[in-house]
């Protein structure tokens, strides 16, 4: 079996519950000027995006034409982003700041992402949440590295079915970082971060900040608490 056939019996469920959130904070149209920094297409097909979506990954696919005609695609580094200040409207990452090693790294992605674009949506699994959303597996993520390093090929959903080498397996311990509240909060100081909870814990934290469109400046974007409300509502509507 493939792993990533087993993300898809679940994945679709919570990222179409959290694309229903992003749309009804932004309200994105046609002229709307969106980055996803790491993602792809599958999360804006969820809710039938026809914003203008750049993605931006470590590489780009072989054939962009195959893809509707409004999205593009970049190659570059989320930590230093090859464009000019506010050159979107919204700034978007999804599940991607916990893949960056280290805290100066992923303190790096942040500055650039709010820099880039006047609002803000970056996602990132809670390091608190009792499940390791990659392995499938709850709480081996609490356990010491020099467990986890024994541990993940056989006691793991991730590990049984991908079978990883003692390499793959330093590579993953490497790169994921997961970040708690209080990190967020140093990361994003200028956005509020929305608990996004399953089963009454939370499973993942959103650095969201709303400037108003075709507006740039402190003064543009929507205090923290008017925009906590305005989620807050949705969220009881919705869930």
């Amino acid at each position: 079996m493939n792993i990533h056939k087993v993300y898809g019996l679940f994945v679709p469920f919570f990222r179409r519950r959290r694309m229903r959130r992003f749309v009804h904070t932004f309200k994105p149209t046609m002229d709307t000027r969106i980055l996803d920094v790491g993602g792809g297409v599958l999360n804006w097909e969820l809710i039938g995006s026809d914003s203008h979506t750049t993605i931006l990954n470590l590489s780009v696919p072989t054939d962009p034409s195959s893809f509707p005609r409004n999205f593009a695609f970049a190659k570059g580094d989320g930590t230093s982003l090859d464009y000019p200040d506010n050159s979107f409207d919204i700034a978007y990452s999804n599940s991607v700041i916990e893949h960056l090693s280290t805290f100066e790294n992923q303190l790096r992605f942040a500055n650039e992402i709010r820099r880039i674009a006047g609002s803000v949506w970056v996602q990132t699994p809670a390091k608190s949440f009792f499940i390791e959303p990659h392995l499938i597996t709850p709480f081996i993520h609490f356990f010491p590295t020099i467990w986890q390093r024994h541990l993940l090929r056989n006691f793991t959903v991730w590990g049984l079915i991908t079978r990883p080498s003692p390499s793959h397996i330093d590579r993953f311990l490497h790169e994921v970082r997961f970040l708690t509240f209080e990190e967020m909060q140093t990361l994003f100081p200028d956005c509020i971060i929305f608990r996004e909870r399953f089963l009454l814990f939370t499973k993942a934290y959103i650095a969201i900040r709303y400037t108003t469109p075709g507006t740039v400046g402190a003064a543009a974007i929507t205090p923290k608490n008017d925009l906590h409300m305005s989620i807050d509502r949705n969220s009881i509507s919705r869930e």
